[in-house]
């Protein structure tokens, strides 16, 4: 039996983080949690990567790739992938490269983007969130690439034999009701 690989996916504020550290918390040390995002912005200041974040824009493939598959492959177990992939050629690479290794179960984290919109926005006055919330701009930039770049994927995930596809839509209701119905969504389609 091979070890599952869950891609938590959704636009920004759906939720991805909050909900992947409440299964976590559940499944005690039983799944690897690597979350890109993160594993980006912890690249030193001097990076030449960090200006491309910082403006909000696609770190390129071959980068991600690399860093991806070192995690990926040292990890080792069950994994939870945060925020990627992001890109279709991204998810062809994810799925060509680990198939064999890993059941692939991609989670959709379903959510308007004006809901998408009012997370960032409490993100920023609860004094949370990312350095780049607060840029408008580059807040706009993430939510059109998620939409003209990730749905895609999500979509060809979503088409892909290799891949067990989970859309759950989340509700602009406390994070416990929202972690009810991806556990739901995780039991009805005999992933947990």
């Amino acid at each position: 039996m091979k070890n599952k690989l869950i891609l938590m996916m959704g636009g920004q504020g759906s939720g991805k983080g909050t909900l992947s550290k409440a299964f976590l918390a559940e499944h005690d040390n039983q799944y690897n949690y690597i979350e890109t995002g993160a594993m980006l912005r912890a690249l030193p200041e001097k990076h030449p990567l960090k200006a491309i974040i910082a403006r909000g824009e696609f770190v390129p493939d071959t980068e991600v790739f690399t860093l991806l598959k070192s995690k990926i492959d040292s990890a080792g177990g069950d994994i939870l992938l945060d925020g990627f992939p992001r890109k279709v050629s991204q998810a062809e690479w994810l799925v060509s490269t680990f198939s064999d290794k890993f059941d692939i179960v991609a989670v959709y984290l379903n959510l308007p983007e004006s809901l998408m919109l009012k997370r960032i926005e409490n993100r920023i006055r609860e004094g949370g969130g990312r350095a780049d919330d607060a840029d408008s701009a580059a807040v706009r930039r993430r939510l059109d690439n998620f939409q003209h770049e990730t749905m895609p994927a999500i979509k060809w995930l979503k088409g892909n034999e290799k891949v067990v596809f989970v859309e759950v839509a989340v509700a602009d209701a406390p994070v416990e009701v929202n972690y009810t119905a991806l556990v739901d969504a995780l039991k009805s389609n005999k992933i947990i």
